[in-house]
């Protein structure tokens, strides 16, 4: 159950029920679930937020599986229900093998990877464990995404790691509709 109430005009700041009006028409109504029924509560900073990450998902120079992998390892390291839910099928058809996030998922050893997703999994990985990424992980995302998608790559961690923190604590409810399996606990 989530811990507090969908936004509405009047429970919105009320110097930004204009941003909240406009977003509401532009979405179709308050989301119902995940960070966008948490952030809509304070419209100019959803905004923002939903900038960079529609910068991420739709126009950066990233493959598909390269994105879906680095939301699905953020989930995983953050226990997102939410964010595992949302993207491990969508990992699945950007072509991220189903051993890779089931292994993800449950915490087991991985099978043979591709180099993307061996490159992929070590940086994200060794950031979390090490929270830097030593000169290793770094030249091999480097030399597999360039510059421009190495930043990439450590900015859609980064931010589905914020989007993991904002779902955690605020405990949207989940969808109805979803496909995959749990995270264990």
């Amino acid at each position: 159950m989530a811990r507090i109430p969908a936004a509405t005009r009047e429970n919105v700041p009320q110097d930004q029920v204009a941003e909240f009006d406009q977003m509401v028409q532009n979405l179709g109504g308050v989301p119902p679930y995940g960070p966008g029924s948490v952030m809509i509560h304070v419209p100019k900073a959803h905004q923002a937020a939903t900038a960079l990450n529609n910068y991420l998902r739709n126009e950066s120079s990233l493959p598909d599986a390269a994105l879906e992998l680095a939301m699905l390892l953020a989930a995983r390291e953050y226990d997102c229900q939410h964010i595992w839910n949302a993207h491990a099928g969508a990992a699945r058809a950007a072509g991220v093998q189903d051993g890779v996030v089931d292994a993800i998922r449950d915490g087991q050893e991985l099978p043979a990877l591709s180099d993307l997703e061996r490159t992929v999994i070590n940086y994200a990985r060794e950031f979390f464990n090490d929270r830097k990424v030593g000169r290793g992980a770094f030249q091999d995302a480097l030399e597999q995404f360039g510059k421009q998608g190495l930043i990439e790559l450590t900015l859609v961690i980064g931010n589905y790691s914020f989007l993991a923190f904002v779902i955690n604590a605020f405990d949207p409810d989940l969808p109805s509709n979803r496909t995959e399996p749990l995270l264990p606990g």
